[in-house]
Order: C-alpha cells, then sequence, then structure tokens
C-alpha cells in the first residue's frame, strides 16, 4: 500500500507542476544564505568547536558538508556522502550493520560489551552504539566530519574523530519543499519538509521514504526452482531498501536571549535480504561467483527461532532532543543539550552464502540511550573559554539465534573439531566440507549425514541455540577549554576532559547439546560454546582517563590560516564477558581488554586564495594497545597491539567563473600494525576497511539561459584503493582499487525554484566488493557483498 501511495504521487508531481519544493537542491529558501568560497563554494560555518566558526577558523582538520552540496552530488546516504569526504568512509552492509571508519579507524562491533571509536552525533547528541547509529539524511543543515581526538568537544566515544549531523531548524515564515525520483529497481525516493511559523515560535515537519528492488536476484524466491527449498518460503531480491523517516521540530524563542530546540525523529528500516554470497556453497546451477545471483533461504524455522520468515532487516529507532542556549550575560552562554535514543532490531540472515540448512542467524538487537550535556562558553576581546560537564547512560543487548540442521552442519563445517566426524562420512559416500552441496544446489548430505549420524533413525534433526550479551555502560565527564589570542593573528587552545565510567557486562546462552553427536559419545553443542541454560553471568568495573589536547591556529595572510594540533584519543577498555565449559557446568570467562590509547600529532593550512579555496592537512598517530576483534565460530574475542598510522589529507574548490566550478579531495592513510613478531600473524598488517589512497573530484555547471532557465549538471568521480576486510589481512578477503562515475544533469525553471534532470550512479557498472569474511568466514567459509550496480532515473523538485 505504502509503496502504490509513493508511486501515486511520483506520478501525480510529473504530470503537474505545484507549489512544492526541490528541498536541499539549493540553498533552502528558509535557511540564510552563506556567501560564497570556503570548501565548496560556500563560507560555511561550523560549531565543531561547540561555537559559531568560520571553518577556515577552526584550528582542526574539518569537512563539513551542507544540505545543498549534497543535492548537488545527488547522495542522501551516510555511505555515499563519505565517498567524497577525505579520512572518512562508512560501509553499510546494512542499515543494521554500518561500518564507521575515520583514518582507518573502524567502529562497526555489534556487541553490548564494547565501546565505539568513532563517534556519531545527531544535533549534538551521540548516537554511536553501531545498531542504533545508522540515520538516514533528509532535510539537513549540513554534516561535519572532524578528524582526530577531540575529547574537550565529542567526549564520550571520540577516540580518532566524530561525524555530526545536524538537521534543518525551524524559521520564521512559511516554506516547503520536495524532491521526488524513480529508477531502474523500481527505485524510488521522496522526501520534504514544510516549515511555518513566526520569531517566537516555529515549527517543521520533515520526511523521508527510499524504497528499491533488491538489486541482487535470489532464486530461493523462484517458484520454479524449487529444488532444494525443504519446505522454506520463497524469499525476496537482496540488497534492496525499503525505509521511511519523519522529524518534528520545534523552535521557541521567547526573548533575545533564550532559543529552545526540541527534535522528534523516527527512522525505521523493512529491508530485505542482506546478498551474503559464497564462494564455496554454490545455488541451483553451479554458479558461484561473487556477481550473480543467489540462492539464501534461511531455515525452515525461521519465524520460531529467528524471528521472521523471510531474510531481512525490521528496524525502529526513536530519537528526541531537546536544547536550550541562553545568553547569562554580555559574552556568557549557557548551553544544555539533553537527548533520549531508543533502538529496536532484528535481522535474519544466510550466514553460509550458500542454499544449505547450514548457518542461519538473527541478530536481535535492542539499546535505551540517555545523554545530557551542560557547557558554559565565553568570548572576550583576549580570552575564549568553556567549561561543562556531560552523562551518557546506555543500556542494551545483542541476542544471536542460530538454527540449523545436524547432519548438514556436521557435513558442511569445516571445523578441525569435526574431522574425525567428516572422515567417516566421506568414507561412507558422503561429500562433506564446500562439497557437501552439489552443483545443481541440491545437499546430499543432508538426509545422508544425518541418517548414518543417527544410525538410520533419522533423516532430520533440527537445532537451535542463541548467545546474549548485555552492556550497562555510564559515564559521567567534566571538561573546559580556553583559547588565548595574544595577537589578532595567533590563537592558542588547550583542554581537558577528566571522565569516568562505570561498565558492566552480562553474557547468557542457551547451547544443547548435539543429538547426533550424543550418539556417538560426544556430549558438547554443536557450536562447541558453553551452555548457561539461560543463567546470566555479569561482571562490573569502573575505570577513569585524563584526555588533553592543544592547538595553535595563525593567520599568515588575509583569508589563509595555518595550524597545528596534538591530542589524545582513548577508547575504553572492554568487559569482556562470555562463558566456558567446566565440571558441572558453565562458568563465567572473564578478560578485561584494556584502553586503547592514541596520541595525534598534525598540523595543515587552509583557506582561500583568489578563486581557490581548500585545506591540506598531515597527521601521525601512535597507537598503545590497538583493539580488533577477532571472531571464530560463534566467538568474538577483542585483541589488542601497538600500531603506527601516517597520512595527508586534501580538498579543494576552484570556480572557474559563475557558471563553472571544480572540486575534488585526497587522502593518503598509511594505517597499519607495528611490524612485530610478538603480534604473530597480525604484524605489519593494514587497518581492516582502509585504502591507502581516497579521492574524489567532479564539476558544477550551471548555464543561465534567461533570467529564468538554467541548466546545470554534475559529473563526478570516486575512487579508492585496494582495502582488506579483515585482520589478519588476506588477499581472498580484500577488494582492489576501483573508480565509481556519478552525473546529475537538468533545467532549472523560475529562477530555481523547479527542477527536472536525471541521474545515473555508477554510471560505468564497475564491479566491486563493500564487503567479505563476515560471519561465515569465522566458521572458514567467507561470504562476500556486491556492491550497487548502476542506478539511473528521473527526479523532479519544487519550493515554495
Amino acid at each position: 500500500m505504502t509503496k502504490l501511495f509513493v508511486r501515486g504521487s511520483i506520478a501525480a508531481l510529473l504530470a503537474c507542476t505545484s507549489n512544492v519544493a526541490m528541498a536541499q537542491a539549493v540553498v533552502q529558501p528558509d535557511q540564510p544564505e552563506q556567501p560564497e568560497s570556503f570548501a565548496g563554494g560556500e563560507d560555511i560555518v561550523v560549531t565543531a568547536q561547540k561555537r559559531e566558526q568560520r571553518i577556515q577558523d577552526v584550528p582542526l582538520t574539518v569537512t563539513a558538508v551542507t544540505g545543498a552540496r549534497m543535492a548537488e552530488l545527488g547522495v542522501n546516504s551516510l555511505t555515499e556522502v563519505a565517498m567524497y569526504v577525505p579520512g572518512l568512509r562508512i560501509q553499510e552492509q546494512s542499515a543494521n550493520n554500518p561500518g564507521f571508519v575515520i583514518r582507518g579507524i573502524t567502529s562497526d562491533n555489534g556487541s553490548s560489551q564494547q565501546g565505539a571509536r568513532v563517534t556519531l552525533y545527531y544535533n549534538g547528541i551521540d548516537i554511536s552504539r553501531s545498531r542504533g547509529a545508522y540515520q538516514d539524511l533528509y532535510d539537513l543543515e549540513r554534516i561535519e566530519v572532524v578528524k582526530g581526538p577531540q575529547a574537550t568537544l565529542f567526549g564520550t566515544a571520540s577516540a580518532v574523530g566524530a561525524v555530526s549531523i545536524i538537521s534543518a531548524r525551524p524559521v520564521a515564515g512559511t516554506s516547503g519543499g520536495i524532491t521526488a525520483s524513480y529508477g531502474n529497481y523500481d527505485r524510488t525516493q521522496v522526501s520534504g519538509f514544510l516549515n511555518a511559523g513566526n520569531d517566537v515560535l516555529s515549527g517543521r515537519l520533515a520526511f523521508a521514504y527510499k524504497y528499491r528492488d533488491g538489486y541482487v536476484r535470489n532464486i530461493a524466491g523462484d517458484p520454479k526452482i524449487a529444488n532444494q527449498n525443504q519446505g522454506r518460503v520463497n524469499q525476496d531480491d537482496l540488497n534492496g531498501q525499503d525505509q521511511r523517516g519523519i522529524r518534528g521540530s520545534l523552535r521557541f524563542v521567547p526573548s533575545d536571549s533564550v532559543t529552545a530546540d526540541l527534535v522528534l525523529t523516527y527512522d525505521g528500516q523493512r529491508n530485505p535480504g542482506t546478498a551474503f554470497k559464497s564462494r564455496a556453497f554454490a545455488p541451483t546451477g553451479g554458479q558461484t561467483g561473487d556477481y550473480g545471483y543467489a540462492e539464501l533461504s534461511g531455515s525452515p524455522f525461521s519465524k520460531e527461532v529467528l524471528g521472521d520468515r523471510k531474510l531481512g532487516l525490521k528496524r525502529n529507532v526513536y530519537d528526541a532532543n531537546l536544547t536550550i542556549a541562553i545568553d547569562v550575560a554580555p559574552g556568557v552562554t549557557f548551553t544544555t543539550v539533553n537527548g533520549y535514543r531508543r533502538f529496536d532490531a532484528n535481522e535474519v540472515f544466510d550466514a553460509d552464502g550458500g542454499p544449505a540448512w547450514y548457518l542461519e542467524f538473527a541478530e536481535d538487537a535492542k539499546g535505551d540511550q540517555w545523554s545530557h550535556e551542560g557547557r558554559f562558553n565565553f568570548t572576550g576581546d583576549k580570552l575564549r573559554a568553556s567549561f561543562g560537564w556531560n552523562a551518557f547512560f546506555e543500556n542494551g543487548y545483542q541476542r544471536v539465534p542460530f538454527s540449523t540442521e545436524e547432519g548438514t552442519y556436521i557435513a558442511c563445517s569445516v571445523a578441525g573439531a569435526y574431522a574425525p566426524v567428516r572422515a567417516a562420512l566421506t568414507a561412507a559416500g558422503v561429500p562433506t566440507g564446500p562439497g557437501c552441496v552439489a552443483p545443481n544446489g541440491t545437499i546430499p548430505a543432508a538426509a545422508l549425514a544425518t541418517r548414518l549420524l543417527s544410525a538410520g533413525r533419522l533423516t532430520q534433526q533440527a537445532y537451535s541455540s542463541e548467545f546474549t550479551n548485555f552492556g550497562r555502560n555510564n559515564t559521567y565527564s567534566v571538561f573546559a577549554d580556553a583559547t588565548w589570542m595574544p595577537i589578532p593573528a595567533l590563537e592558542i587552545t588547550a583542554g581537558a576532559r577528566v571522565l569516568i565510567e562505570d561498565r558492566k557486562s552480562g553474557y547468557s546462552s542457551v547451547q544443547p547439546n548435539s543429538v547426533l553427536l550424543a550418539g556417538l559419545g560426544i556430549n558438547t553443542s554443536l557450536l562447541g560454546t558453553a551452555n548457561t541454560g539461560g543463567r546470566k553471568f555479569e561482571a562490573q568495573r569502573s575505570f577513569a582517563a585524563l584526555l588533553p589536547r592543544f592547538n595553535v591556529l595563525y593567520r599568515i595572510g588575509d583569508g589563509v590560516n595555518v595550524y597545528g594540533t596534538v591530542s589524545k584519543g582513548r577508547r575504553s577498555p572492554v568487559v569482556q564477558l562470555a562463558a566456558a565449559a567446566a565440571v558441572g557446568g558453565a562458568v563465567p570467562n572473564l578478560q578485561i581488554v584494556p584502553e586503547e590509547v592514541v596520541w595525534n600529532y598534525e598540523g595543515g593550512i587552509k583557506g582561500s586564495i583568489g578563486a581557490f579555496t581548500g585545506s591540506l592537512g598531515v597527521f601521525y598517530q601512535q597507537y598503545d594497545g590497538f583493539q580488533f576483534s577477532v571472531t571464530t565460530g560463534a566467538t568474538t574475542t577483542v585483541e589488542s597491539a601497538n600500531a603506527k598510522n601516517l597520512g595527508v589529507e586534501a580538498e579543494g574548490n576552484l570556480r572557474l567563473g559563475r557558471m563553472v566550478s571544480l572540486f575534488g579531495s585526497f587522502a593518503y592513510i598509511d594505517g597499519k600494525l607495528n611490524d612485530d613478531p610478538a603480534f604473530g600473524v597480525y604484524s605489519g598488517n593494514r587497518f581492516r576497511l582502509q585504502p591507502e589512497i581516497t579521492a574524489s573530484g567532479g564539476i558544477n555547471v550551471n548555464v543561465p539561459l534567461n533570467d529564468s532557465v538554467s541548466l546545470y549538471a554534475v559529473p563526478s568521480a570516486t575512487y579508492q584503493s585496494k582495502v582488506f576486510f579483515e585482520l589478519p589481512n588476506s588477499e581472498a578477503i580484500s577488494q582492489g582499487g576501483y573508480t565509481l562515475v556519478n552525473v546529475r544533469a537538468g533545467v532549472e525553471f523560475a529562477q530555481g525554484r523547479y527542477r527536472i534532470g536525471g541521474f545515473a550512479r555508477n554510471l560505468t557498472k564497475e564491479r566491486y566488493l563493500i564487503d567479505a569474511g563476515n560471519t561465515g568466514g569465522g566458521f572458514g567459509v567467507p561470504t562476500y557483498i556486491a556492491g550497487e550496480p548502476r542506478f539511473y532515473g528521473v527526479e523532479i523538485g519544487a519550493k515554495f
């Protein structure tokens, strides 16, 4: 019903142009116009240091992307935006499992026991918990990407930097807009806003809906191929999209000295399954390439065990934010930012990447987050200062249910623990290991192995289990910053945050013994993990830290500044709790993973010279106790080593007259673990998910035909070099360098009030992987996720 309504809306918009708008396609009419220049044709004002500053006056490496620039590029997701930001990568395996990477440091673990390393902020509130972090992008003022540790600015998780999403706020007056597009794969997108109010009270309602069929064909959903569905339901095509979001905002300005903003947001997904594709287990027909069709059908007991009949994601996120700013005295402002965020998500996935009922999992994650911050800012002729406090409370869990057929699991497994059993099955003529799935998609091992291992009593033995990790993390901190300006050209800043953490971890499992293995005298769970029988183990620890930063900014000329910074970042220690088997039952297995500490040193230059604006920065980072996750079977542990990171980041914009501008970015990041035999197979490995070189560039053309009509075109391209998806690095779990070409072009009418045009993403149909290894890799059968194919379509918009 929703999809039909959206299609009907687009048809109506195409049939007649009315007073509806193209939000974000240009600087929105109800947002203040910004003077031209810095990094994208605008003199952008940011709040990276918790006060309004021109971006070139901030003594940090900062990239800002406005809503207008996003619309020009035709990007509206975190992954797409990151391709144009040096030093930032965002891997969207699914909305439930994003990976945020700043300067080679990845934050993507779903465990409730671990803290984040990359802070994601939404309207000033930390939303970094990965399963609740994904945020759709619509009706935004801007996105700020602050690189390097920023403890006094973004305190709870900013070990290496922060991504700050700032939504458009209500303003006085009446305005609105809508954009709509339709393309191949039934790609349907609609977004818009309506703003109304006066100088005292104003409101804004914004929304977005995105739908797209899956671009990886799933033949398990084809009724003509009923070969080995084993009674399971037909499945949808994979890597599709079905998401919606709505945001309501109120601004109350009772006097010139008080401003209060209330923002309420809902974000939801009903996406089909992720295309984990195996090179070992062939679908019907025998095609095992990374970019062909798949046959992922989950478990016959998906509804009962995994929570849903079909592969896919059901996710809901609710967010509330109240920000109040008060001018308490001349030059003194008090700001309080308060937030609540709740998420619940269940994702069902086929981890083996093939047609066998082998590794069928789900991830059921829920969490609540409360946050409060108070900050005083003082501005004087020679001194600026701020001090404040922050409290952050988080409570959540990650439950992972598992379903398989025992004979299939034992026969298909490549685990050394089952090698003697597999050898006996092979001798009896049962295909095992990667050969357990025949080229025609049949699974001869399914009935044969179960019959043999049960001495002919059974032809199928269902198995299910689950484990759950819990996390309650409370953080309290105080912070202060001071900037001294001895002369107008020089600013010297020093600050620190003192924090105390209270981290409580829990773990429980239901891991029954295998029926088939018990018949062989082997009493163990099928995954080999300890069974607490649902009993919850708990462990609690407290930690404290002092995190300083030092910055210098010097104005060497009109519009050109140089800066330097030294800062300390930290990822919290991990109270890693699981269970171990012992005589008499399971016992707690506790490991305290030490904190990860990074010292960051960087310097750069930013500003404008004539028609060119841009920035260049160089950084060096030294890590002590660099944390990384290692997954073996159903168990994920955290290990640590020392590491270093050297990098260069640059971006710029060149105006060639009024109609044409060039833009580009570049980053070289050489992040790797130290070359030390003590680190074993990890010695000298590159950071996962981080290319050594990334670059982007494009041309923005706008040619007026007369006073009311103009042509626009924005071709652009992004490049990234080879990337490893896991530690230890492996050629089999990597992706070579590739280039993606995108373009938008069309016609604007009535001085930009209306627009109609077309778009193409991945114009050259480049084939690439967005991830490899995954859960299947922990069982010795890695899977591969193909990136997006060529998308193209038409778009319209208007504003009033």
